[in-house]
């Protein structure tokens, strides 16, 4: 059976969602399709779920913190199983929901595995959806480990699912997923080990505040692993054992379980995409600066599955999927603009960053001043008894624009948006430093570090 539409959008989650919803309202006949649940990564699977554990874990540091300076903590603890029922209120509903909303709207929805049939025709187990336009969001999956026994590793989405956490835990990895599920296990009571390949994990990140934050996981009693690299995993009867190489040198670690935390990659693979002449690289499907296919003018693609430039954050899927339904439904006239995008890294504190590094300004032969300090002898941190904390900002010398900002503390997450903000609009530093924020809050520091 053949249906036709105007789009066909290959995903459920930001990117393809903000498709399929305006260009319904233009009057357009949409169908979108996904595998899975329908509610993509970050609903169901990333940002959302994580933070709801992070909640929990930032409950617990703050009290123990606090322990001695007013607040007894001695029975203090992470009930696992009760966490998960509390972060499945959040999921559970969205697949549903999400449904019901593509349903009301008269979105066409499909389940099943999307192949290419042709240039813009899509077949979904016994049917084929033809489009005039087909939009290609099917967000990313956990990258290939390419190691013997990879299968016996548990990945991100299968951690998120855990009515039980194990004793011992190794994640392989150094990035965003590493560093946060592991703050979150320690918190809960399991031993952490954290393997990663590089000298210095947070590889987007400030060094300097980087440094600071891996002496206070290892202060966590995490064990952190840097240059070195994991080979191997073997399952026995009652454990896992990681080999790993160091220096030449290869050491075993013994857990329960091995958690994939190594990076992701565009859910493409899948898709038949070069039996329709759709050029792709490792990156995702490659496209101009309108987010349209080189290749094939009729497919666009958006989000994580889109060799775009942009940073893969559900934000930016959100606004990517904006632009592409504008282009879509106006003809080519919006690109997306990837300035003053932030970052952050839900570990205990925080790290936030947005604009450019030291490196990247060098790079680009700015000249620029840099401000930095360690803050833990300030107020914000004291009251809350945080030891790790710091900032780094850097103004260029003749504009005295913001080119970049890099805060690690509890509230990171927060106050970069103003330096966010400041960087995207254009704001100086010397009207920021004018400025009179609520006090005492942690964007009050923002006129200090300038």
């Amino acid at each position: 059976m053949t249906r036709k539409f105007d789009v066909i959008a290959i995903g459920t989650g930001s990117a393809a969602s903000a498709v399929a919803s305006r260009c319904r309202e233009a009057g357009w006949q949409v169908a979108i399709v996904d595998s899975r649940p329908f509610g993509g990564t970050c609903a169901l699977r990333g940002c959302d779920p994580k933070k709801v554990l992070v909640g929990a874990a930032e409950a617990i540091d703050w009290t123990r913190r606090m322990e001695g300076k007013g607040i007894q903590a001695e029975k203090l603890q992470i009930d696992w199983p009760e966490l998960m029922r509390f972060k499945r209120s959040f999921t559970e509903p969205v697949p549903k929901r999400r449904e019901d909303g593509f349903a009301k709207v008269g979105v066409a929805a499909f389940h099943g595995q999307a192949r290419f049939a042709g240039q813009t025709a899509v077949q979904v187990g016994e049917e084929t959806l033809e489009g005039r336009y087909v939009v290609i969001a099917s967000g990313e999956v956990p990258a290939d480990l390419k190691i013997p026994g990879a299968e016996h590793a548990t990945t991100s989405d299968q951690f998120l699912e855990l009515n039980e956490l194990p004793r011992r835990i190794l994640f392989i990895g150094g990035g965003y997923i590493a560093f946060e599920f592991a703050h979150v296990a320690a918190r809960a009571g399991s031993q952490v080990t954290v393997l990663h390949r590089g000298p210095r994990p947070l590889g987007l990140f400030d060094p300097d505040l980087v440094d600071q934050l891996v002496e206070q996981t290892r202060g966590l009693g995490i064990d952190v692993q840097l240059g070195t690299e994991a080979v191997e995993i073997e399952k026995s009867s009652a454990q896992l054992i990681t080999r790993a190489l160091a220096s030449g040198k290869t050491s075993n670690f013994q857990t329960e379980m091995v958690v994939h935390a190594a990076g992701r990659v565009p859910e493409i693979n899948h898709l038949n995409l070069d039996a329709a002449g759709i050029e792709w690289e490792e990156r995702g499907v490659r496209v101009n600066e309108f987010l349209q296919s080189v290749s094939i003018p009729a497919v666009y693609a958006a989000g994580d599955a889109a060799a775009s430039g942009g940073p893969p954050l559900a934000p930016v899927a959100s606004y990517e999927g904006l632009i592409v339904a504008a282009n879509l439904l106006k003809g080519n006239h919006q690109s997306p603009n990837y300035l003053g995008i932030p970052s952050v890294v839900f570990t205990i504190p925080q790290l936030s960053a947005v604009g450019l590094s030291e490196r990247e300004a060098r790079e680009q032969n700015l000249k620029f001043t840099v401000k930095k300090e360690t803050t833990s002898t300030w107020y914000s941190s004291r009251r809350v008894a945080e030891t790790h904390s710091g900032y780094k900002v850097l103004v260029e010398a003749d504009t005295d624009r913001i080119l970049g900002a890099h805060i690690l503390g509890s509230e990171a997450g927060e106050v970069i948006n103003l330096f966010a903000l400041a960087i995207r609009s254009g704001i100086r530093a010397t009207d920021l430093r004018h400025m009179l924020f609520a006090y005492p809050t942690s964007g009050s520091n923002l006129t200090r570090m300038l």
